[in-house]
């Protein structure tokens, strides 16, 4: 399959707020207002992406459209996306409709990624907010059936029945309003393993891989990802599906060029200098080692790592708590010392 692709990089942020020693983010108004600026600033210097993961029940982003919304009337260019929204949690339609609205704010910026979620700190936080797996379903099973449900709203068919005196215009089913055209190819699952990227392929949305797998082969973390993308890549040449995929991974990327950076990561570099293996949700999982140090050997470490090689899109994880300020000079560092090196150039 083709894979020629523009390579772009975008930041991940955890939107984390509370008080604590050198936090810029002290509120959850603190960082939703940082967010936005820090994506404007991304934009200025020509970085493609500005993504948020979502969690609820913690001091961290939980209301995503909102924001996204935001930064969409702030910005002209950059792509604004969530990596990932757990959709064991969301109301599939009201969904649609926060998601189409935010798009035509953007005028088609928006990319959409979903997935089943990480464990959150609620013991059962989908049924606190009222989503209960059917009869012989797992929590798995209903972010994948709320995510079909979602996916059919927004491709503009119809989902429910008109009222009596509801003028229909020939159709039989009313659909969610408003739409977004194009907007069902912008959506991704975030994938935790090699079985879940076929899957994903299977339905015809874009794969989103973070640095954490649910399994582990004994191989490195870059080399079990690099073989996730090529399965759901040859699966997806095989469904036959009318657009071509996007791939996205995330790396942590910290250079350290002053005494701020080694203050704050130096102790880091060597801890998270290699992969880990650990259990996760019951699984043995591998999770990917941290890029912190002088940029030109991250550089050259990146331009080696074989799936960010093989992925189009990278996503930089940002220690969003330490203010806008310094992940723009951190995102300047990268633009300008190590993105280069994986086959960017900036978005202007």
């Amino acid at each position: 399959m083709e894979t020629n692709f523009k390579k772009r990089i975008g930041f991940l942020s955890f939107g984390h707020y509370g008080r604590g020693r050198g936090s810029q983010t002290n509120t959850a108004a603190d960082s939703l207002h940082q967010a936005i600026d820090l994506a404007v600033a991304a934009e200025e210097m020509g970085i493609d992406g500005a993504f948020f993961r979502v969690h609820h029940f913690a001091r961290q982003q939980a209301a995503p459209f909102p924001l996204m919304a935001a930064i969409a009337a702030r910005t002209s260019r950059i792509e604004i996306g969530t990596g990932v929204i757990d959709m064991r949690y969301e109301n599939p339609l009201y969904m649609a409709e926060q998601a189409a609205a935010t798009d035509l704010i953007s005028d088609g910026r928006l990319q959409i990624g979903v997935s089943r979620g990480s464990p959150e700190p609620a013991a059962n936080g989908a049924a606190d907010f009222g989503y209960h797996p059917l009869d012989g379903e797992t929590g798995a099973d209903m972010a994948r059936r709320h995510t079909a449900s979602f996916r059919h709203a927004i491709s503009g068919a119809g989902v429910a029945e008109p009222a009596e005196h509801a003028s229909m215009g020939g159709e039989r089913l009313l659909r969610i309003e408003p739409q977004s055209p194009g907007l069902s190819q912008r959506i991704w699952w975030g994938a935790g393993s090699r079985g879940t990227a076929v899957w994903a392929a299977q339905q015809g949305v874009n794969l989103m891989s973070s640095t954490l797998l649910t399994e582990d082969t004994g191989v490195p973390f870059d080399q079990l990802q690099a073989e996730q993308i090529q399965l759901f890549r040859d699966e997806w040449a095989a469904a036959g599906h009318d657009f071509t995929p996007r791939v996205s991974v995330s790396r942590s990327v910290i250079p350290v060029v002053d005494d701020v950076d080694q203050m704050y990561f130096g102790l880091r570099a060597q801890a998270d200098s290699k992969d880990q293996v650990g259990i996760i949700d019951g699984l043995v999982s591998r999770f990917g080692k941290s890029y912190i140090g002088d940029p030109a050997a991250l550089a050259q470490e990146l331009a080696a790592d074989a799936a960010v090689q093989a992925a189009d899109t990278v996503m930089l994880t940002v220690p969003n708590q330490l203010g806008v300020a310094y992940n723009t000079k951190m995102l300047e560092n990268i633009a300008k010392y190590i993105a280069p090196a994986i086959g960017w150039t900036p978005n202007r």
